[in-house]
């Protein structure tokens, strides 16, 4: 059994925090992006495209995020593809985080009221001049909140990346605890890191819910 000091223990668990926050700012920036393709095409007049944005999100809620991780590092490799575990972990992140917000973002969009639409299509705009002057700008203030909320979910959802190799904080902890046997202690300051990284997320989806709360009270 390797001795590990406590400052040891948490070194280590810093370097491969790096790489959690890394791979969250991956899915997420890069889910965000497809997410907008998915959305525009979720609320689209072009039944073959709404069909198809209504299908991609049905697959991608339905399904674990562990099976797509699977599906992401094993499945391309059957396929003669040989993919790094990050950018396996990245690929499917991104496409499980565009599923749930192109959702939340259909929904604020969904939730501008009846009348802003009318207005809009009286002033005799077009369908992308109605989106981005009247719609979106109302659709941000229903949408950031719960947007940042889901932002923790995709940092827990980077847990599940250790499974398939890639050395972020769960994976880091577990190798640790294989060579000290100190389960608790190590799994303990693993929940303290993901908690520190997760809080001050949670926070800010509060304090955005309660402030576009307020505005709309005014």
């Amino acid at each position: 059994m390797m001795e590990f000091t406590l400052w040891d223990i948490i070194r280590n668990l810093l370097l491969a925090g790096r790489w959690t926050v890394l791979l969250s700012l991956i899915a997420f920036v890069s889910g965000g992006l497809v997410a907008m393709v998915v959305t525009l095409a979720r609320i689209s007049h072009n039944r073959g495209a709404s069909t198809a944005a209504r299908a991609y999100i049905s697959i991608l809620q339905g399904t674990p995020l562990l099976v797509q991780l699977f599906l992401a590092f094993f499945g391309l490799a059957l396929l003669g593809f040989n993919v790094p575990p990050l950018a396996a972990a990245s690929l499917a992140l991104t496409l499980y985080t565009s599923a749930f917000l192109a959702e939340i973002w259909r929904g604020a969009i969904e939730a501008v009221p009846k009348g802003q639409w009318e207005g809009a299509q009286s002033l005799a705009l077009t369908r992308a001049q109605q989106m981005r002057f009247i719609i979106l700008p109302q659709a941000l203030r229903v949408g950031i909140a719960p947007t940042a909320g889901f932002s923790v979910q995709v940092v827990k959802g980077t847990a599940l990346a250790s499974i398939i190799g890639f050395v972020e904080l769960t994976k880091a902890g577990t190798v640790i605890v294989n060579a000290t046997f100190d389960a608790f202690r190590i799994y303990g300051l693993v929940a303290l890191f993901y908690f520190a990284l997760c809080y001050p997320l949670s926070l800010a989806a509060k304090a955005l819910e309660q402030k576009m709360a307020a505005g709309q009270g005014h």
